[in-house]
């Protein structure tokens, strides 16, 4: 593997028109020696036999995506979602990767109280966290740009998702950087240093900002170098904090997932070298 691509890490979402067999088999082709994964892809595959894949092929799984979706207010459903992240972190367990990222749910239907949505992730986190650290996975916190406040998440900056992961000790919760959602905010970088400080930046993303966002917004995720992000400046700020591991590209791109996947994942390892290292 080039030097240059030693931490890059391609995220499954990425390149999700690819199987997990064609993933690993690209990877390995192409020098990629990490890639992040996601849960439904894998159950569908198994993922005792996901694990076996990827570990044969000789590759590292550097997160799984996603857990969370922690904010309901039914007792059943909060029972559910705790289950559920159970299963998540015993899948990462046996994926053979450190770090679960959460994204942690929006407002449940006709709720207006976004301090109290976050109060019951934190009242989550309490239950997950133990049972996390027993398995020797940490759980990553990831804020999701304020568009995404009221269906998917309501902790929507570094700070929000650093005072959650601050009632926890560093090695069971800290945070997800990805540039997609914080590269907007200014008070970012001083959020990345003191989340290096303690610890707790536990995966680092990138993805670019293009512009006009596609209906729906989810699949807005520009190619690296297409759009207003300065990659370097921010892997910058988290290398200054300390963060020394890999760097996931992370991609919702519908024009990319009709592409070639092969040829997408040759092109992000290409991107990723001319614009983040």
């Amino acid at each position: 593997m080039s030097d240059d691509l030693s931490r890059f890490s391609i995220n499954q979402m990425t390149v999700r028109q690819l199987t997990l067999p064609e993933l690993t088999a690209a990877c390995r082709d192409l020098g990629v020696g990490s890639v992040g994964l996601w849960r439904a892809p894998v159950q569908e595959y198994g993922v005792e036999a996901a694990a076996k894949l990827v570990r044969d092929a000789g590759l590292r799984v550097t997160t799984l995506c996603r857990g969370g979706f922690l904010t309901a207010t039914d007792p059943d459903a909060r029972r559910e979602a705790l289950a559920d992240n159970r299963r998540a972190v015993d899948e990462a367990a046996t994926l053979g990767t450190d770090t679960l990222v959460l994204v942690s749910g929006g407002l449940p239907p006709g709720d207006k109280d976004l301090p109290a949505a976050r109060e019951r992730i934190a009242d989550a986190l309490a239950e997950l966290a133990p049972y996390a650290e027993a398995h020797g996975v940490r759980l990553a916190i990831e804020a999701l740009h304020p568009m995404y406040a009221s269906d998917r998440c309501v902790v929507s900056t570094l700070a929000q998702a650093l005072d959650l992961a601050e009632r926890f000790p560093a090695h069971q919760v800290g945070v997800t950087v990805d540039t997609y959602h914080i590269w907007w905010d200014d008070r970012a970088p001083e959020q990345i240093a003191r989340a290096g400080a303690d610890g707790r930046i536990h995966t680092f993303q990138l993805a670019d900002w293009t512009t006009p966002l596609p209906e729906g917004v989810l699949n807005g995720r520009g190619q690296l170098g297409d759009g207003s992000i300065d990659m370097r400046e921010w892997r910058g700020y988290v290398e200054a904090a300390g963060y020394t591991g890999p760097i996931e590209v992370e991609l919702f791109n519908e024009a990319l997932w009709a592409r070639d996947g092969r040829e997408v994942l040759a092109e992000t390892a290409r991107r990723f070298v001319a614009h983040a290292f």
